[in-house]
């Protein structure tokens, strides 16, 4: 029988120090796996309550091939009232499951891996679509994904020169700014909204339910808006930019802001491609036209992350081995 293991949230913490690059190859090769067909990555649920409509708690199940061989299921909350009270949004855990056998045998705190894998997303999609390196860099949204999105930027080589935050909590706003002054030794201030739109980069990190930024707001040629939080666009907007997915299919749900467009267009003509195949020289972006990149968040990158940091912390001695975990060990 696999023995059933627990690693907390300070041991991901602890692990993930300095790992920005091998996390950004890590989703880098679970997106080229998944475009591969070696994956598969069905709808994620979602779990929405009458009387709290900003909240829900989601479950991602997923398979990953090739080199990962895993099978898991992320399950996330996200509560954006607890900043009220000085708690992040977002928590989470994540299980793998044994792909020859079914069973579990791990169970991750997660929302480390979470912010991390986004944050590689992110960061993969910057140093793959910008043109050049951003001069300005701009974000909306003032919470620990953007935070994080910020930091891999910075380690996998884009620049945090300017930076331009916004968020509707100000304080938010000045608390990344300082951040990212103390750490990166950026020149970052909190600024209005339209500030940060104007940047090269644009960071969209919030938790907006519909789009606020309205349909008439033009984008130059060149700029590239990582669509993170995915509901911030007015769906007019996409259609005059070039658009790239994590993963088509799953993007066209939930009123994000593709799924809005395509359902205002009644096609998807606006869709260009996918990260992987711009990576692989299929798909090719024009410097003529803005770029949005939009990943929904797919649980194969999940997987790839934790399985990641499983098998270094199990090298590490750092996995917590819950004995008898299995009641039923033999069939008869």
């Amino acid at each position: 029988m696999p023995e059933f293991s627990v690693l907390g949230g300070r041991d991901i913490v602890e692990l993930l120090e300095g790992q920005e690059k091998e996390v950004v190859d890590c989703v880098r090769d679970a997106y080229l796996t998944h475009e591969a067909g070696a994956s598969v990555n069905p709808d994620s649920y979602f779990l929405r309550f009458p009387d709290k409509p900003d909240s829900r708690i989601i479950a991602l199940p997923a398979y990953l091939g090739g080199d990962v061989d895993v099978a898991g299921i992320k399950w996330i909350a996200s509560f954006p009232r607890n900043v009220e009270s000085g708690i992040p949004r977002a928590s989470a855990v994540l299980v793998l499951n044994d792909y020859t056998t079914g069973y579990p045998f791990a169970l991750l705190e997660s929302a480390g891996v979470s912010a991390a894998r986004t944050a590689a997303s992110a960061a993969l999609a910057a140093t793959t679509l910008a043109e050049r390196p951003p001069a300005t860099v701009g974000v909306l949204g003032g919470g620990v994904i953007a935070r994080t999105i910020c930091r891999y930027l910075h380690h996998t080589g884009t620049p945090l020169g300017e930076v331009r935050c916004h968020d509707i909590d100000d304080a938010s706003a000045q608390a990344l700014a300082g951040h990212l002054g103390g750490e990166y030794g950026a020149d970052a201030r909190a600024a209005s909204a339209e500030e940060a739109l104007d940047c090269d980069l644009v960071v969209l990190a919030t938790t907006a339910l519909r789009p606020h930024v309205p349909a008439d707001r033009a984008f130059r040629p060149g700029q590239l808006i990582l669509n993170v939080s995915l509901r911030d666009l007015a769906p007019e907007i996409l259609l005059g930019a070039d658009n790239v997915f994590d993963d088509v299919e799953h993007c066209m749900k939930a009123d994000t802001s593709p799924h809005l467009a395509e359902q205002l267009t009644g096609n998807r003509d606006f869709v260009t491609g996918t990260l992987a195949q711009v990576i692989k020289g299929e798909v090719r972006t024009d410097p003529a036209r803005p770029t949005v990149f939009s990943p929904f968040g797919l649980g194969v990158l999940d997987l790839a992350v934790g399985h990641h940091l499983y098998r270094r912390a199990r090298t590490e001695g750092r996995l917590l081995t819950v004995p008898d975990f299995f009641g039923e060990t033999r069939r008869w």
